[in-house]
């Protein structure tokens, strides 16, 4: 008798569990966020994605904050966005540093008074075979893609609980969700960020923030010029440039941007950028075992160690007669429309 007490009730809470379930992912409205008026804080914004996020929520009717390290780079975004009608603030601030976040997040809300909205984008990324990475590599992507968000999270959350809502999204990668040879440390780095993301979300559904996870696959952005190559540099950024050009293994920029903005709108919990990112995701999470030996047969005709070691070079200077050629000629046009390049300067 007891037994079949003790089933029933297992069943009955199984029942209202698939039926809360069903509700919040069928049934309940989704309430859609307006970014007109808002003011919306951009990470690692003065290039690339998010140089092109800050020109999708200002055409939304937001109002912009944007942060960096390099004030040039900043200045020279800043006067692109305000050419095509944006409100702007510009902030250096290099979001390693958890002093310089607090008076940055401090100095937008004393500006537009509030942050509505923040994008956890600033990145970091070290392309080459574990035996060159450090470290220090892994310490500085740490640094970059989970202390970085976690500083802006913690100065930023008190503020949105105050007013009763906020969205927070978090840049990751399909590289924290599916380990990639010679990307070890933005890997790990990544998968943290997605841990993190993830809990924030379950914790601070109740103040009603919504925190979104993206993880986008490869981007037309043109931040392959300033990402790092290690050891045998110019081979690196060999294949590394052109898997991110070529139409069939990658997506644009202000695609992907149109998609991250639409998960923050509907506050998603999880974004994956691209078919290919979805397919790979799925994959791995199906078929571990056979994702990890493709991936090693990958790793098998990648470029060895050697080269300049364990010392890095910028993509931009890391170039030969593969790269730049005509299978990178979309994602050079990107370098020159995002900011990778300072004005005239050329690719060699």
């Amino acid at each position: 008798m007891e037994d079949k007490k003790r089933n029933a009730w297992w069943l009955a809470a199984a029942v209202g569990v698939g039926a809360v379930t069903a509700y919040t992912v069928w049934g309940k409205p989704r309430q859609k966020y307006s970014f007109q008026d808002k003011t919306v804080l951009i990470t690692g914004s003065s290039r690339g994605l998010g140089l092109v996020l800050a020109r999708t929520f200002a055409r939304e009717g937001a109002r912009i904050a944007i942060c960096a390290r390099d004030g040039a780079e900043l200045d020279r975004a800043k006067k692109d966005l305000e050419s095509r009608g944006a409100k702007v603030l510009d902030i250096v601030c290099d979001v390693r540093n958890q002093n310089e976040v607090n008076q940055m997040v401090e100095q937008v809300c004393n500006y537009y008074g509030q942050i509505d909205v923040l994008i956890n984008n600033a990145g970091v990324i070290q392309v080459g075979p574990l035996e060159v990475q450090t470290k220090e590599d892994f310490e500085d992507a740490m640094n970059v893609h989970f202390w970085g968000p976690y500083y802006t999270m913690s100065a930023v959350i008190p503020k949105m609980c105050g007013k009763g809502e906020g969205r927070i999204v978090n840049i990751s990668s399909i590289g924290g969700k599916v380990s990639v040879p010679h990307l070890a440390p933005y890997c790990a780095s990544k998968f943290a960020l997605v841990g993190l993301s993830g809990a924030m979300r379950v914790e601070l559904a109740k103040d009603n923030i919504q925190v979104t996870t993206v993880c986008p696959g490869l981007m037309r952005t043109g931040s392959h010029l300033n990402a790092l190559f290690k050891g045998k540099n110019e081979m690196e950024f060999a294949w590394f440039s052109i898997g991110n050009a070529l139409p069939v293994s990658s997506i644009s920029a202000e695609s992907a941007a149109k998609q991250i903005v639409e998960a923050c709108r509907n506050g998603d919990a999880e974004a994956i950028i691209s078919i290919q990112a979805e397919l790979a995701a799925k994959m791995n999470a199906l078929f571990p075992e056979l994702v990890a030996e493709i991936s090693g047969l990958v790793n098998k005709v990648l470029p060895s160690k050697g080269g300049i070691g364990e010392k890095h070079a910028l993509g931009k200077d890391s170039t030969s007669f593969i790269s730049p050629s005509f299978l990178t000629a979309l994602i050079d046009k990107e370098s020159y429309q995002n900011n990778e390049l300072k004005p005239n300067e050329q690719l060699t």
